[in-house]
């Protein structure tokens, strides 16, 4: 079977990291998020040619970059963007590398950083929008990061906007909440937590009839309490 990606880009506190994990879980793959950012925060500090160099001996051992990126840390609780959006395009060159040698070297899920737009020739990406109302995401947040749904609000708003910028900018003026972007777009308040992960699964054996989803009975229990 050839190696396939799954790129999820989510609202804050639509549940989207939780449905991209869940998803991965089904399938016995790798679920990327916060530590490709990590990964390549590290590699803008050195030279391109030692990480090439580094990447080149844990591929002799059938490793490559999901060597690399196991052994970082992932992030568990949410963290919401209340910073300005600056663009670094040097950072985002090595996201990219980062995403293209993942989507060639293993099959995965990849959480953010564009990935459905930087995969978007490519015929084995399934990419997919969640999105949910404000009513479903502040409690949500309310709960897992133990804030004022004042709080709740101003956390989502920035970090969307955030998101938002960060996409428009490196897709050179795409928009993120554009559904034509994604082969699926969910609104997870509307079809929960186990549903947009049924849905997602059931879309993926359409799309890729050689993926092999096993048989699973849908319990209402998350793999990871992550509401982004």
């Amino acid at each position: 079977m050839e190696n396939y990606t799954i790129t999820v880009a989510r609202g804050f506190g639509s549940g989207g990291k939780e449905i991209a994990s869940r998803v991965a879980k089904d399938l016995g793959i790798h679920c990327y998020e916060n530590r490709i950012l990590t990964l390549a925060s590290q590699m803008s500090g050195i030279d391109r040619q030692l990480f090439e160099e580094v990447n080149e001996r844990l591929h002799s051992k059938k490793k490559g970059l999901s060597a690399l990126l196991s052994g970082l840390p992932r992030r568990k609780n949410p963290e919401p963007e209340h910073r300005k959006f600056v663009s670094d395009d040097q950072l985002f060159e090595y996201e990219k590398q980062i995403i293209m040698e993942l989507s060639k070297t293993e099959s995965c899920v990849i959480v953010g950083k564009a990935a459905d737009w930087i995969l978007k020739d490519s015929e084995r990406t399934f990419s997919i929008y969640i999105e949910a109302p404000r009513s479903f995401c502040r409690p949500r947040i309310m709960a897992k990061m133990g804030v004022t749904a004042e709080t709740a609000d101003i956390s989502i708003t920035e970090t969307d906007k955030y998101r938002a910028e960060y996409y428009s900018y490196y897709t050179g003026g795409n928009y993120w909440t554009n559904p034509v972007n994604y082969d699926l777009t969910l609104n997870s308040a509307r079809l929960g937590i186990d549903g947009c992960v049924k849905i997602i699964e059931q879309a993926l054996h359409e799309k890729f009839p050689d993926i092999d989803i096993p048989e699973r009975t849908v319990t209402g229990e998350s793999i990871e309490a992550n509401v982004d």
